[in-house]
């Protein structure tokens, strides 16, 4: 059983040395453990810092692509390296790595296809009163969205199966977070949690510049994701409403024509029409929508079997250096 750690990293050489010397050499149930840095286009010693602690497996990028892009490149290499579960950490030391081992057995046990540390925000000391407020409120939306129930939606701290890797696929570049779990909830995939308490705060988040970019940008993901796996939900609620918005002018045209003769009424009437056509905008946008959701979900079936055919028995040898960064340029 092969473990992969990844790492994404943007100019981490200060925090990098605390990662890397509390990941587990040993866990029970696992025969070997790699760690993999992904470079997001770091102007420091990053690279540097994690040859000098022993690490040999890297992705780089040239330039900054993002959180999303770097998981799902790492997870492109990882699974070339003959991945059976890929465990994701921070490279600012956020995460208690000595808790792998823990985040890794309920899939070893068979119990789960992802496992996701429950951070107990409420705990956290450097979070606010609104930001836990924030982070409750993102994951119950996220729940909803995709049938799931975890306590702490956000958290990047995750162990996933080489199995469910298989499934995924990932669209968004700001962060894969909310997007892996309404995927893996409309999947059916099994989801656990492991509560786990973090390391103390050693830098500010450079994923985004303040909470209300974090909010809009998280938003923007979540119903990017539903829209793109339920978008009857969506249309058919935005149709109804706007159903009832055009029947209700209607109803009130009628009555004033019975009991006030002296005006025309028009207003009503088109206010009305308005409604209905929106509706029927809605309900035809639906349509479309969920023909589109028909073909992803063929076009997934495709990419799952391409993912099996490429990273199958040929990627448990899987070459590394300059073979591997030229099947990942393919990819990209």
């Amino acid at each position: 059983m092969k473990l992969v750690v990844q790492v994404p990293c943007l100019n981490e050489e200060e925090t990098l040395p605390l990662v890397l010397s509390t990941i587990p050499e040993e866990i029970p149930g696992i025969d070997e453990i790699i760690v993999l840095i992904i470079d997001d286009g770091s102007t420091d010693r990053t690279v540097e810092v994690a040859r000098e602690h022993g690490v040999t497996e890297f992705v780089h990028h040239a330039r900054n692509r993002g959180l999303g892009r770097s998981f799902h490149d790492g997870i492109e290499r990882a699974l070339e390296l003959g991945a059976d579960i890929v465990v994701n950490t921070d490279g600012d030391n956020q995460y208690p790595q000595e808790r792998i081992g823990d985040l890794v057995q309920p899939i070893l046990r068979g119990e789960a296809e992802i496992v996701i540390a429950d951070r107990q925000v409420h705990l956290v000391e450097h979070f606010s009163k609104g930001k836990i407020a924030l982070q409750k409120l993102g994951s119950r939306i996220v729940n909803m969205a995709g049938g799931t129930d975890l306590p702490d939606a956000a958290s990047g701290f995750r162990a996933y199966s080489r199995e469910s890797l298989m499934l995924l696929n990932t669209i968004t570049r700001f962060s894969y977070c909310m997007e892996t779990i309404i995927q893996a909830g409309i999947k059916k995939l099994k989801i656990a949690s492991v509560p786990i308490t973090t390391n103390p705060k050693t830098r500010e988040s450079r994923l985004f510049g303040s909470t209300k970019e974090h909010v809009a940008r998280s938003g923007t993901a979540i119903v990017r994701a539903y829209i793109m796996y339920k978008p009857y939900a969506i249309f058919g609620s935005l149709a109804a409403f706007f159903m009832a918005l055009g029947v209700f002018p209607f109803v009130r045209y009628a009555y004033l024509k019975l009991t006030d003769s002296s005006g025309s009424h028009l207003q009503s009437l088109l206010l009305g029409v308005a409604g209905i056509l929106v509706a029927f905008l809605c309900l035809m946008l639906g349509i479309v929508s969920d023909l589109i959701r028909t073909n992803r979900m063929l076009i997934e079936d495709g990419l799952e079997h391409t993912k099996k055919m490429r990273f199958g028995s040929e990627a448990r040898t899987a070459p590394s250096g300059p073979l591997a960064a030229r099947s990942l340029e393919a990819v990209e």
